[in-house]
């Protein structure tokens, strides 16, 4: 006969009863064996006689307790020497010199409370058990030290830094945009506290340098206006500069030290703000791609429009930015995509009832989108040869377009809505000449403005687009993009059918059209939404009139209307990238306007001439009475 045990549970404070050793106490085993080993599963097999297994048991219960007393003794010291070493981790991260914020004050209560924690689990672990479980094959010294260790880290570890690269940082974009919108996100919160801001460009400078060209830029309009003093000089000391020289690898390796120094142990994001010139970007992006990302967290890229000269420019930026990034990483920026209108798109068609069932050509007569620069505005260095199409229409226009008329995305995801914008932009008819109006404003000897008279390039652009789906088919998209025109104007109008056998059609007057109900979302010059209908005016007579009902945003919300570059470069650290043009939405986009290019490279049409400050080309008018649309006035 033979007896094993699997496991043997036994209290901390046993004796041993004096009769397990008596050789007085006789068992009845017949077995012959005399010895006892361990057996198949990890079980203590014990075999013998009477005596010898007495002996053999008071063996066993020997082993045991000498294995408990030194597991015992090895709980109380293990968490003690472990809080030692952690606390000496959280004084030498409190005294790191790589840009942490911890005040001295907030380390002693960071290293405090540390400390309770510690002495607690310490006195949990010394408290003696009731029993212990003895494993089977052997007894290891504990590992719960190390365990809690582990997550320890973990729960109370740094919080992920964040550092913000402006490749670029000279420029008169990085300058009067950018800076200002990135301390007005840390103003407000947005940022972390561990962020460090980075000035990279070839000029010969120093951090001071830097500070006091942008120092005079930063302004404190946002809401509070509580210690922006402060905040803004906090800002300043956590922006460096980098002089990257004229060989970029070498440039990004020396940033990529730099960052280094600033971010902490855990994890390392990374954002690269290519603010540079077209020529310039590839060699800038695929040099920071090999020299600076990080390997402890993400990379993130913006890239400002515009995105390559034709089809075939951006096909190849898009296949070197694709070889050294992933399409996620790649931003895409516009900043007239951060304003709050073209947030409010999709919140307008898919949080109100009243609007999606009418959101096809059943009801929608036609769609203007209107965008128009007045005198104010000038065109920047790049705008001769790149033009009011592939500068403005490519991506502002026809990213509104898409984000207007796409089918409902399965979810808010960034990727989610892009699909949707990508199916629509694949589904707009390709531009013929005949529904293309192209200008240019006039120089003008008074105000010196001649930018453009010995060139082709566009200042004006109308078109009629078409998108072949059953929900938009037959319904034209206008489209007016100007600059120099008389009044700075951003809007979106949706004009309705007329109402069927309208009885009141002799109240209008002699223009049907002004029966015409119209949604006009207008973002410039005040900010508003507004619904066109018909009403009787009051009084005895039965006459009607085409009033707005107006929702005007600086009436009814008094709240600061942050900068569009602020909206987008949050959404580049949320990570939310529904604003921004993917891959395949550019080439789509450039697919859309490749013939009308064509024409004009090819000078088979050329722009007409319109007055510097008027209403822009005649021909205009001409394309919209062919496609039986009045224009909105200006």
């Amino acid at each position: 006969m033979s007896m094993s045990f699997s496991a043997v549970s036994v209290p901390s404070s046993v004796s041993r009863p004096s009769y397990l050793c008596s050789s007085a106490y006789q068992f009845s085993f017949g077995a012959p064996a005399n010895y006892f080993r361990s057996g198949s599963g990890g079980r203590v097999v014990l075999h013998g006689g009477p005596l010898h297994l007495c002996r053999k048991f008071c063996g066993l219960k020997q082993w045991i307790l000498e294995n408990l007393h030194r597991q015992q003794h090895q709980r109380k010291l293990g968490p003690t020497n472990e809080y030692k070493s952690i606390k000496n981790q959280v004084k030498d991260q409190s005294t790191d010199q790589s840009g942490s914020t911890l005040s001295h004050e907030d380390s002693n209560d960071q290293t405090s409370k540390i400390t309770s924690e510690l002495e607690e689990s310490s006195l949990l672990s010394s408290q003696p058990h009731a029993s212990v479980t003895v494993p089977t094959t052997s007894v290891e010294s504990p590992s719960m030290p190390q365990t809690r260790s582990s997550k320890f880290l973990v729960e109370h570890g740094e919080e992920p830094s964040l550092c913000i690269a402006v490749i670029g940082a000279t420029g008169e974009l990085a300058r009067r945009k950018i800076f200002p919108a990135l301390f007005a996100l840390y103003y407000s919160g947005f940022l972390p506290e561990n962020v460090s801001i980075f000035g990279y460009s070839r000029k010969n400078m120093t951090d001071e340098d830097l500070r006091s060209m942008i120092a005079s830029t930063l302004t404190c309009r946002v809401d509070h206006q509580e210690n922006c003093g402060d905040k803004m000089d906090v800002f300043l000391s956590r922006t460096h500069y980098i002089n990257g020289g004229y060989d970029n690898r070498e440039g990004m390796s020396k940033l990529n030290v730099l960052m280094k120094r600033f971010e902490g142990k855990s994890e390392a994001n990374r954002i690269f703000y290519l603010s540079v010139p077209q020529e310039a970007l590839i060699n800038v992006a695929c040099s920071l791609a090999d020299n600076a990302q990080t390997q402890k967290g993400w990379n993130r890229v913006i890239i400002e429009k515009p995105f390559g000269f034709d089809v075939l420019s951006s096909h190849r930026l898009t296949q070197s930015l694709r070889s050294k990034f992933e399409e996620k990483q790649i931003y895409r920026i516009d900043h007239l995509l951060g304003r709050n209108l073209i947030e409010n798109l999709t919140v307008l068609r898919f949080a109100n009832l009243v609007f999606e069932p009418l959101w096809s050509r059943t009801y929608i007569r036609n769609v203007q989108v209107i965008l128009s620069e007045d005198l104010g505005v000038q065109a920047g260095r790049y705008f001769d040869g790149y033009g009011i199409i592939r500068d403005i229409v490519h991506s502002h226009i026809l990213q509104t377009i898409a984000l207007l008329a796409m089918e409902t995305p399965i979810s808010l995801d960034g990727e989610d809505i892009r699909n949707e914008k990508a199916k629509l932009l694949r589904s707009v008819r390709k531009l013929e000449p005949r529904d293309v109006i192209l200008g240019q404003y006039k120089g003008s000897t008074r105000d010196k403005v001649d930018l453009f008279m010995n060139s082709l390039t566009p200042t004006y652009f109308a078109a009629a687009l078409y998108i072949d789906n059953a929900r938009w088919d037959g319904v034209p998209f206008l489209i007016k993009a100007g600059m120099g025109l008389i009044q700075h104007r951003v809007e979106i109008r949706i004009q309705f059918h007329r109402v069927p056998g309208n009885l009141y059609r002799e109240r209008m007057g002699h223009n049907i059209d002004l029966a015409t109900n119209e949604l006009i979302l207008r973002d410039t010059p005040d900010e508003a939404i507004l619904v066109r209908v018909n009403n009787k005016i009051p009084g005895l007579g039965f006459k009607l009139d085409s009033p707005e009902l107006n929702l005007l945003y600086k009436d009814k919300y008094n709240v600061e209307v942050p900068d569009s570059y602020e909206h987008l470069l949050l959404d580049v650290i949320d990570g939310d990238n529904h604003l921004f043009l993917r891959s395949d939405e550019l080439a789509a986009a450039w697919n859309i306007l490749t013939p009308i290019l064509n024409e004009i490279d090819n000078k088979n049409i050329a722009p007409e001439l319109y007055e510097l400050g008027g209403r822009g080309p005649v021909g205009a008018y001409y394309l919209w009475a062919k496609h039986g649309v009045r224009w909105a006035e200006d």
